[in-house]
């Protein structure tokens, strides 16, 4: 339904049954403009009402496909000048975990698909404009043709630009380049106020700085100015495996520390890790296709039925300088402390590389066990305390059980952008922690929702009984006290912003961070 024709059913008194009500006054329909579609029906509202977490369900009031950024200001304006208390969420791909892009008072703003104009391209200051809308994997197949490509990434495509700026946007190139919201040289923002601004690190700074990392608490992202760099053709990607944590940790950090030395040092492009506590975990999972089952069958005796850790590294290359690769990664390898003949290298298009976990959602789809309850947990572990975890929970609170993938990679504090809204933990050096299991419903105790979640719980726990500062990463609060803490010494500066942007508290409620007549006494 038309947003112009909902109001004039408003206006002659055909009120609908969801309560969306004369948010705008009716007399002044044909002076706002707006195109896009303002829609009530069933299926649209029940599409939105759900994420990828599969554990919140809350339906909106109406969903709004928006047929420009303007279109999106003047909605959002008309919600802040309205009394009716609504609320707007921001939804891209549905990626969310706990409900962040949900709202059941208000209206949600469908990001992705929505009419847009192509990418554009600057191939001399290379960087691409892109719509906040957009999926990584169609900006990455946009800038390939002129031979570039973003610097950072994260390890699935198919997430919206302005879903993984409003986080930080992490993979294993981050402790090379920072996180996608350091790679960012401009963005179009509506604010909680209806206003359609540009921002960059000299134009309304402030705003900039908000919205990266900012958790969609200050404005939606219209439009962002990603970062390029010209795009290697090829791939060299090893895995090797771990039976010592120390080991393990110490060559991580060996690795991400030659990127401070001279040029002539062999670097990496990225580097990640993981945890195998379930040895048939290192083939029965989304990210099976990163191992060689030959590989996988002799690990099992080498385990010895205790914990392993994999280290993944990538080199990316020319065509035209394919034969120095193999001499850079000797040099590299012949340094580290792995289990000697545990290497397993893949070469690759660079595309398939970055794409490599779609191939494990494939897999997943066709086996139906795709879209179940995703109870993820992502941690920022400090490298001071990483030791502890790999004890207590690894070694300890998983006991052998793990529903999928465990990510463990450090990265440079020094590439994040203090002044953004983000979050880390103080250690020059931080660990990514990622848990992301599925919940499967199989009568095995140990897949289901509930064990999960509570294991989650004691992870949690673990770490607050022994003073293990951790950050969340895609944090999950239930009380403010629990935010505050979170953001830390930030919190006075994201309250601030979040007066200044979004004084009513409209945008982005289904974090749990504000909601419409919030008060906060500092």
């Amino acid at each position: 339904m038309a947003l112009e024709f909902f109001f004039t059913l408003a206006l002659y008194g055909f009120v609908t049954t969801i309560g969306l009500i004369l948010i705008l006054d009716p007399t002044n329909i044909p002076s706002f403009g707006i195109k896009g579609k303002l829609s009530f029906d069933q299926h649209d509202l029940a599409s939105v009402s759900h994420d990828f977490g599969g554990q919140s369900q809350a339906e909106p009031l109406a969903v709004f496909h928006p047929d420009s950024a303007e279109d999106i200001a003047r909605l959002v304006k008309a919600v802040y000048e309205s009394t009716q208390g609504l609320t707007v969420s921001a939804r891209g791909h549905g990626h969310s975990v706990n409900g962040q892009a949900q709202t059941s008072n208000g209206i949600v703003i469908r990001m992705s698909g929505s009419p847009t104009k192509p990418a554009r391209i600057n191939e001399k200051l290379k960087y691409v404009d892109v719509w906040g809308g957009d999926l990584w994997i169609n900006v990455l197949n946009s800038t390939l043709g002129y031979g570039l490509a973003p610097k950072s990434w994260t390890d699935y495509l198919y997430l919206s630009v302005g879903g993984t700026l409003s986080n930080a946007g992490i993979s294993g190139q981050a402790f090379r380049h920072g996180p996608q919201i350091s790679n960012v040289y401009e963005l179009d923002v509506v604010t909680g106020k209806g206003e359609l601004k540009t921002c960059s690190e000299k134009q309304n700074s402030e705003l900039f700085y908000a919205v990266l990392g900012g958790l969609g608490q200050f404005g939606i992202i219209t439009r962002a100015r990603i970062a390029l760099e010209p795009s290697p053709q090829r791939v060299r990607w090893i895995r090797v495996v771990y039976s010592n944590f120390s080991a393990f940790t110490q060559d991580q950090e060996y690795l991400i520390s030659l990127h401070g030395q001279s040029p002539d040092v062999e670097k990496l492009d990225y580097i990640e890790g993981s945890v195998v506590v379930d040895h048939a975990g290192l083939i029965n999972n989304w990210r099976s296709s990163f191992a060689s089952p030959g590989n996988v069958s002799s690990l099992v005796g080498v385990a010895n039925g205790g914990v392993l850790y994999r280290l993944e590294i990538a080199k990316n290359y020319q065509q035209s300088n394919a034969n120095s690769v193999d001499e850079e990664i000797e040099a590299l390898l012949k340094r580290l402390h792995y289990i000697p003949a545990t290497t397993s290298t893949t070469d690759l298009p660079y595309v398939d590389f970055l794409d490599r976990v779609h191939k494990g959602e494939l897999k997943l789809r066709s086996q139906g066990l795709w879209e179940v309850p995703h109870p993820w947990l992502n941690l920022f572990v400090p490298k001071s305390r990483v030791e502890e975890f790999d004890k207590g929970v690894f070694k300890g609170i998983l006991g052998n059980h793990s529903q999928g993938p465990i990510l463990i990679y450090p990265i440079n504090r020094n590439k994040w952008e203090k002044r953004t809204s983000a979050v880390t933990p103080d250690d020059e050096v931080f660990y990514l922690v990622a848990f992301l299991r599925s919940a499967l419903d199989n009568g095995d105790s140990s897949q289901t929702l509930e064990y999960l979640n509570n294991q989650n719980r004691q992870i949690l726990k673990f770490c607050d009984d022994n003073g293990i500062k951790i950050k969340q990463y895609l944090p999950h609060y239930t009380t403010q006290k629990e935010w505050i803490e979170h953001f830390g010494d930030k919190w006075s500066t994201f309250y601030r912003r979040k007066m200044e942007f979004d004084p009513k508290h409209i945008l982005a409620t289904g974090q749990g961070i504000f909601y419409p007549n919030f008060s906060y006494n500092e």
